[in-house]
């Protein structure tokens, strides 16, 4: 069920129909006639997409991101629609054949990353012939091993990709050198030009003309326009409007960089310190509003920004910078803002700009047991404040895991809460996500026992996902019993390891050529969208045991079972044309799940 909350600038037609142009109240977002424009060269096929478009309205909205000029609603089944201002069209579903997982939105662009790495992008300096249509530009670029993309960033009027070898390209306009180059020239560019290696994030925004790039050794680097400080430099180097080089950006508060985003005069950054309290940091000009700061207190250098709303015991989950204006949202369910409020996008009911932090009053939410479900989304005068269970950072393999734990047939260890309720869990998982103890289980249960069954089921989310954002106060109780710097891939690739150890847990038997291979159900379930559907559908078969693709030779079938827990080739395998034309059919049989980098590119690589 779909929960939008909006306020702000109404431009975008039938955003809000039978609406002021400016909403300065929060009120429920409803889709409508999102189809209403499909192409009338399209109606012959209307008949064979019925059953897929059909109720499209109540699709699970999973992201939403906002600028100036069009808005971007994507839904949890991969689909897309857009709403663009200044026009008359009614909203339009973004015709693109793979699965859409991540959207961004700047000033003159929009950009969509699919699940199968490619990146789709438009806009006036990305296809000038053309502005209106999507292109592939992740195809653009020349290394061809750095064509599988991780993450995308939109700025105002450039577009950054982050590849799966963890280097980054940048696309678009350059005039602000926020592309890391000298604008006089390179200006602008319609292919993706590497700006940097070793990068783990990218931090921009919808209004930005200037980026942030954040290496694996959490240093921190910047380039574009930093005429109002926006950059966090000194004031020796303010004297320049336009950083053109990437430099490393100094004196940055002590702790791990959790997320930074950038308005067009100022950026804030989210650390977060050793106790794993986190705290917001701001630089640029304080006469736009943006900084959180009280009048007069501009700042050249990320200084933090202090208020009484942020308690010890209440956790920032997140925040969002539009244009102007920064909304956050803490583990106490608190919506707080500052900034600019002209269009009401501060959902204060009125249009008084705010310098300093202020609690704003939300409507009783339908899910609001569970706040770290709730996302925000700030663009151009407009703001979101959405639902959204599937916005989180887990993988797909961490999603699944969570999904393996609601469903309690799969669990085989029991565990009581203070109220005496019996919660399950899955004891393959905790044998290898809690430390090589023998004393874990019993630790866990002391914690359990003195928790209600809401808190104990976050501390399994946790475990399952290693993922403290479900509940950061929980988690810093049982982050000293759990392997918290492990990947679930490591996890993973630990249970195929000790393959003799886990006969035990092995539940189901696959069959081929008159042999049987035991496997962890769960682990088929993260892997195989067959076993998946098998397992997790309502009409779930109870059987036991599958035949498999005959075909398949030994070879190729120890290829699988290695690449199915570890997501990773075996060395010593040696690989041939005819494995890889195995594979491929055995890709489509067991519809695997095609993670990143995915088993058919690992085999391109290893021949």
């Amino acid at each position: 069920m779909n929960e939008i909350l909006f306020f702000g600038l109404n431009k975008n037609p039938k955003l809000i129909e039978n609406e002021t142009e400016k909403i300065t109240k929060q009120i429920q977002f409803k889709f409508e006639n999102e189809n209403e424009n499909e192409n009338e060269n399209e109606n012959e096929n209307e008949n064979e997409n019925e059953n897929e478009n059909e109720n499209e309205n109540e699709k699970q909205i999973k992201q939403i991101s906002t600028g100036n000029y069009s808005i971007i609603f994507l839904f949890e089944n991969g689909k897309a629609i857009e709403y663009l201002r200044n026009s008359y069209q009614n909203p339009k579903k973004i015709q693109i054949e793979e699965n859409i997982q991540k959207v961004t939105v700047g000033y003159l662009n929009e950009a969509i990353l699919t699940i199968e790495g490619n990146v789709f992008a438009k806009g006036i300096y990305i296809n000038p012939e053309n502005p209106k249509e999507f292109i592939n530009i992740s195809s653009l670029i020349e290394d061809i091993n750095d064509r599988i993309i991780q993450d995308i960033v939109s700025g105002a009027f450039s577009i950054y990709l982050l590849t799966s070898n963890q280097n980054v390209y940048g696309i678009g306009s350059n005039y602000y050198g926020q592309l890391g180059f000298d604008s006089e020239t390179l200006e602008e560019t319609e292919k993706p030009i590497l700006m940097m290696k070793n990068v783990s994030k990218i931090f921009s925004g919808s209004s930005s003309k200037h980026v942030f790039l954040l290496n694996s050794n959490q240093e921190l680097f910047g380039c574009g326009d930093n005429y109002y400080g926006q950059l966090g430099f000194s004031q020796k180097i303010l004297k320049h409007p336009k950083i053109t080089k990437l430099t490393q950006i100094q004196n940055i508060p002590k702790g791990k960089i959790i997320d930074i985003q950038c308005g067009y005069y100022y950026s804030i950054m989210l650390i977060e310190n050793q106790n794993r309290k986190r705290k917001l940091y701001s630089c640029g000009f304080y006469q736009f509003n943006g900084l959180g700061k009280k009048y007069g207190e501009n700042t050249y250098k990320f200084t933090e920004i202090k208020s009484s709303l942020f308690e010890n015991d209440d956790i920032i989950l997140e925040f969002s910078v539009g244009n102007a204006h920064t909304l956050i949202l803490t583990t106490k369910g608190k919506l707080i803002g500052f900034g600019s409020n002209e269009y009401g996008e501060l959902g204060t009911e009125d249009i008084n700009d705010q310098l300093i932090p202020i609690q704003i009053e939300l409507p009783k939410l339908r899910f609001n047991e569970n706040i770290s479900n709730y996302h925000l989304s700030c663009g151009e005068f407009k703001s979101f404040l959405y639902y959204s269970p599937f916005l989180s950072p887990f993988s797909n393999l961490e999603e699944d895991l969570i999904k393996l734990f609601e469903r309690k047939e799969f669990c085989n260890i029991s565990f009581k809460t203070e109220n005496g309720e019996i919660i399950k869990a899955h004891k393959l998982i905790l044998k290898y996500r809690l430390n090589q103890d023998e004393n874990e289980n019993e630790k866990l249960q002391e914690i359990i026992s003195k928790k209600s069954t809401k808190e104990s089921n976050q501390i399994f989310e946790m475990i399952y996902s290693n993922n403290s954002k479900i509940n950061p106060i929980l988690y810093s109780e049982i982050k000293e019993i759990i392997n918290s710097n492990e990947k679930i891939e490591e996890t993973m690739k630990r249970i195929y390891l000790n393959e003799n150890e886990n006969e035990n847990e092995k539940d189901f038997i696959i069959e081929r050529k008159e042999k049987q291979y035991k496997f962890p159900k769960l682990i088929l379930i993260m892997r195989s969208e067959l076993y998946r559907g098998m397992f997790l559908s309502v009409t779930e078969d109870k059987s036991n045991k599958v035949t498999d693709y005959s075909e398949l030779s030994d070879k190729s079938f120890q290829i699988f079972e290695y690449w199915i827990y570890s997501n990773q080739i075996k060395d010593e395998i040696e690989i041939t044309k005819e494995i890889i034309n195995e594979i491929k059919r055995g890709i489509d049989y067991f519809q695997l799940n095609q993670t990143n980098p995915n088993l058919f590119d690992l085999l391109i690589n290893k021949i």
